[in-house]
């Protein structure tokens, strides 16, 4: 097992299937920022002080209980004895309820995530075995554990050569999504949009990377805070570079779509149409013999030929000056 301290132990229960096992945290603070409030003028850490709201008296935290607002400034108090009548009974068994496909858990309905292990090598045989069943079904199992004082459903599934379980949400602690996305107007999106959204989405597809999911703004704190600790200036990051050339397509599209043939190339924003592709007609064809076009400067002949052979000597000057 991990060196990392169990958070529970227990046995996990599967029919007549039973196994020990241990609870460990997935997810540690070592990454997460902690900051007190200083006063600048000493350098000390001010100390939060609790303060009576109607006498503005200062009060030890060891003589407060507390409280739930019933209606407006009356409350309702509440010891730990009244905690401890509500606790449910800690239970050492994992039994599992039921299983079900992992497609009607939906994603927000997850919490918290721990690795479940075998309690001991002994124990790794039947471990295996629950496991693999797991795995080969492609089910979820639903159970209930006591955690930190609180009961908690959870949801076990096979991850790698073990087992993931996560916390689960009430549904009470979810908004509903039918509240979120009744405003969206009920739209029927053209095919061919379609197909172009989704081509664009599968040149995006890559493999994912742990530095995807990296916090920037504390990395860059966290550079600010090693610069402030050595007596330097921190230095100021660089500008991201800005791709303006954004070619249109939903727009070259919808033309191409109106007009019924291929899709015309699409063309960046303030970008000049090309005038050199293709052959020229109408006015762009109607040129003067003096190879002026209407507001343009005369073009540079470049028509002539190339004199054969050695250049012609110059003229005398004298002929020149005639």
């Amino acid at each position: 097992m991990s060196d990392r301290r169990p958070v529970w132990r227990g046995t996990l229960r599967l029919a007549l299937v039973s196994c020990p096992v241990a609870l460990l945290p997935a997810r540690h603070e070592r990454n997460n920022l902690h900051f007190h409030l200083i006063n600048p003028k000493t350098g000390n850490r001010v100390r939060m002080q609790p303060v009576d709201a109607g006498t503005d008296r200062a009060v030890e935290r060891g003589d407060l209980v507390r409280g739930y607002e019933r209606d407006k400034g009356e409350y309702v108090l509440l010891g730990e004895e009244d905690f401890d009548a509500v606790r449910v009974e800690t239970s050492r068994n994992l039994v599992v309820q039921k299983c079900v496909p992992a497609a009607a858990i939906g994603p927000l309905h997850y919490d918290s995530g721990y690795y479940l292990v075998p309690d001991g090598k002994d124990e790794a045989e039947v471990y295996a075995v629950l496991r693999q069943a797991l795995a080969e079904s492609g089910l979820v199992a639903l159970s209930r554990l006591v955690l930190f004082r609180r009961e908690r459903a959870v949801a076990l599934r096979a991850e790698g050569p073990g087992i993931l379980l996560q916390t689960l949400f009430e549904e009470g602690d979810l908004h509903a999504a039918d509240d979120a996305f009744s405003d969206i107007p009920a739209t029927k999106p053209d095919r061919a949009l379609v197909k172009l959204a989704r081509q664009i989405v599968e040149e995006k597809q890559g493999d994912y990377d742990p530095a995807d999911a990296e916090d920037r703004y504390e990395a860059r704190l966290r550079a600010v805070i090693a610069a402030k600790a050595e007596g330097q200036e921190p230095e100021p990051e660089p500008e991201e570079a800005r791709d303006d050339n954004v070619i249109d397509l939903m727009t070259a599209l919808r033309r191409s779509l109106k007009g019924g043939g291929k899709a015309a190339p699409a063309r960046a924003p303030g970008k000049a149409a090309d005038k050199t592709g293709g052959k020229t007609g109408g006015k762009t064809a109607a040129r003067s013999a003096s190879g002026k076009t209407a507001g343009s400067k005369p073009a540079a002949d470049k028509t002539k030929a190339k004199p054969a052979g050695k250049a012609a000597k110059p003229a005398p000057k004298a002929a020149k000056r005639a």
